[in-house]
């Protein structure tokens, strides 16, 4: 059970921190410090009553933690106590949009505003004070005119003004922070990335117990190479929000990046242990359990993984859900059983031929088809592995699907199995090399490969097939950058570097393989 608790002393060490740090003037005194247990702290005074402003206060952390559902239950909740509460609208609109995942309810926002007032003047009259005018009147830029692209622009152009008229507004940094990891539409832009990461940044400084201020420096710098700069977001993140899911989830983006499985199996471990807890019950689908599979898959745990694999399977297939539920677990399936593939030897039998009602659309039908393919090029099986990728390219992901644009890549990687097995090694060296430059072409993504078997990995093993060793180590170092302590890849890597005679880079290989496997338990 959480509770509030509200600190209105400035002798408390993080109010004294927000109040010594230049970004926090005098508008900064005039509010209160709010800890809320189990979800963090943060200043955001607002004029409302105190019960309504308390769920207010509730539904604005939730939010930074992505836990969008129960944010907006929560604004609900502040509008029930005072419905004429103008930020409790602006929150539950704001649940609408999910910058980082590139989503936006435009509908549901504009209805939930409607519900203040039906114009947007008459809605901005109901404000108490400027600076809550000037959040509204933010809000009302998001869900505009226009295209979703130029209004989040605007929108964060919006939230740059109101962070410098009021820069004391530790929230207005916040989300300006958010506001430019959206700018994007979903992709990684560094420049864009490194602005907001450097905001999140001071503000954690400014606050060590926020949470958007921890999430927002972790989703800026959650790739290989900037992963260093939100080590300690992540090691701090979910001390700061411990009954928020995604919270727990989320430190895992620094450490999968780093390599580093076995935090990222405990961080997904203890994801998904708030989601049973708050559920009821086992829950092996979603995007914690995909990424726990994962890692388990690095450690070689891989009983573990295909126990994952055949609960979700088994979550599936209950006769009770709605078909929405049913495609959105199936869907999760289809990515844990191509990741399982792609890192096993297996060939047949269950999960790998595991048949489901029907076929998935989109690119949860794409994944399905390559990991038929893959397991059909395991087995030698050329006209399995040719249907599977004919289906894989009859899926034709949809543009807004998560992943779309990695279709190309699977079909790559099929083609040089396919190659293989007709014992044209070169022309299959070439097809994992056509895909390699298409990955490398696209900004790194955070989380498990969505190309399943890295294209760099696969050109790596196929140069060692055709004894050119120095070439494989170059695939195998290249792979490696883009998933650091993949284990197939350290294999291979210390495979390609013995035959080349480079012991040196060989051991450091083996060491690191090994203490990924000892920390894992047994």
């Amino acid at each position: 059970m959480t509770h509030l608790t509200v600190s209105r002393a400035p002798a408390v060490a993080v109010a004294a921190a927000l109040l010594a740090t230049p970004l926090f003037g005098a508008q900064a005194r005039g509010g209160d410090l709010v800890t809320i247990d189990g979800l963090g702290t943060l200043a955001f005074p607002v004029s409302a009553p105190e019960e309504a402003r308390d769920h207010f206060l509730r539904g604005v952390l939730l939010m930074h933690s992505f836990e969008y559902e129960s944010a907006a239950t929560a604004f609900r909740a502040a509008q029930a106590v005072d419905p004429e509460f103008a930020m409790a609208y602006w929150g539950e609109a704001m649940t609408y949009t999910h910058p980082v995942w590139n989503e936006q309810d435009i509908g549901a926002a504009r209805q939930a505003l409607a519900r203040l007032a039906p114009t947007r003047e008459e809605r901005l009259a109901k404000t108490k004070t400027p600076r809550e005018r000037a959040w509204l009147a933010a809000v009302e830029t998001l869900y505009g005119d226009g295209g979703k692209a130029a209004r989040d622009t605007a929108y964060a152009f919006a939230m740059e003004a109101l962070a410098e008229a009021y820069p004391g507004d530790f929230e207005a940094r916040a989300f300006h922070a958010l506001s430019l990891l959206g700018l994007s539409q979903g992709e990684r832009n560094v420049p864009t990335y490194m602005r907001a990461g450097a905001i999140a940044l001071e503000l954690l400084e400014a606050n060590p117990d926020h949470p958007g201020a921890a999430h927002y420096v972790i989703h800026a710098f959650d790739d290989p190479t900037h992963a260093p700069l939100g080590l300690r977001a992540a090691r701090a993140y979910s001390r700061i929000a411990p009954d928020a899911a995604h919270a727990q989830h989320m430190t895992s983006h620094i450490f999968l990046a780093r390599g580093m499985w076995e935090d990222v199996v405990a961080a997904n471990e203890r994801a998904s242990h708030v989601v049973n807890e708050a559920r009821g019950g086992p829950y092996r689908c979603g995007h914690y359990n995909q990424w726990l599979a994962y890692a388990y898959q690095q450690q070689g745990r891989f009983d573990d993984a295909l126990a994952l694999l055949e609960g979700c399977l088994e979550d599936a297939s209950d006769p009770d859900l709605s078909e929405a539920a049913r495609q959105r677990l199936l869907a999760s399936f289809s990515v844990m059983r191509a990741a399982y593939i792609a890192d096993t030897d297996v060939s047949e039998g269950f999960p790998v031929e595991a048949r489901l009602p029907d076929h998935p659309p989109g690119w949860s039908g794409a994944v399905y088809a390559f990991g038929g393919a893959l397991a059909a090029a395991r087995r030698g099986e050329l006209d399995d592995l040719r249907a599977a990728a004919e289906l894989l390219e009859m899926a034709r992901p949809d543009p807004g699907d998560w992943g779309y644009e990695y279709e190309p890549i699977l079909l790559a990687t099929l083609a040089a199995h396919a190659l293989g097995l007709e014992g044209d090694v070169e022309g299959a060296v070439a097809a994992a090399r056509r895909g390699a430059e298409a990955e490398a072409a696209l900004p790194v993504d955070f989380g498990p490969p969505l190309a399943f078997k890295p294209p760099r990995e696969l050109e790596g093993e196929i140069l060692l097939r055709l004894d050119r060793p120095e070439e494989a180590l170059e695939a195998f170092t290249l792979a490696l950058a883009r998933t650091p302590n993949r284990a197939a890849t350290l294999r291979g890597y210390a495979l390609a570097a013995d035959e080349s005679g480079r012991t040196a880079e060989a051991a450091w290989a083996r060491a690191t393989l090994q203490e990924v496997l000892a920390a894992a338990p047994r």
